[in-house]
């Protein structure tokens, strides 16, 4: 193949993906979608960082593998749950909605242990 044909392959893949940026980034200004929306963000954090602790605690051995997973699990669904509520709500959650799933991770951070 010519290196002039797979310029114009290039360059026109490249036009294709910035058309589908451009598409993307305006269905986001539809929806008033904030990728990083405060409250979804303080959410978010605390998940990452029960996910962390499980494994540290799987790690130092305070906890088994089958709780561990049980663990990750209940983490999952919560960030499941959150992703939910923020594309019900135009890309983010309610304060009421981030006090409840601050609720939940309490009680998960709670069976992680100390």
């Amino acid at each position: 193949m010519s290196r002039s044909r797979l310029s114009s392959r290039s360059a026109l893949a490249l036009l294709l993906g910035l058309g589908g940026l451009v598409l993307a980034a305006s269905a986001q200004a539809e929806t008033g979608w904030a990728a990083s929306h405060p409250r979804q963000a303080q959410v978010l954090e605390r998940t990452t960082h029960l996910q962390r602790r499980i494994t540290e605690e799987v790690r130092t051995g305070e906890i088994g593998p089958a709780r561990a997973y049980a663990l990750r699990r209940q983490v999952g669904r919560l960030r499941a749950r959150e992703q939910a509520l923020a594309r019900r709500n135009g890309g983010y959650i309610t304060p009421q909605q981030q006090a409840a799933l601050n609720a939940q991770e309490d009680r998960i951070s709670r069976r992680v242990g100390p």
